[in-house]
């Protein structure tokens, strides 16, 4: 590992952890208005899809450390957030 991937994969997992956070908490809002026939439930959707896809990608480009640490932030973050649903 590099040593600016050493630096970044703490900083990838944080940020990851954050963007899961919030795109899994979103989920039960957008869950609701497509069950309430609001159709911006669909733009809201997409958007939360492409703020983590851009995510995803901008820590493939830092690298394969970096997107694995941003990658495991996201999936503790969602680990979380559907625990708490439960």
């Amino acid at each position: 590992m590099s040593g600016s991937a050493f630096l970044l994969a703490p900083l990838a997992a944080l940020t990851g952890y954050a963007a899961g956070w919030l795109h899994f908490a979103s989920l039960r809002r957008v869950a609701r208005m497509i069950t309430e026939g609001r159709l911006a439930a669909v733009g809201l959707q997409i958007g939360r899809l492409a703020l983590l896809g851009l995510l995803l990608w901008v820590f493939a480009r830092a690298g394969a450390a970096v997107l694995l640490a941003g990658a495991a932030g996201i999936l503790v973050a969602r680990a979380r957030v559907t625990r708490g649903a439960r």
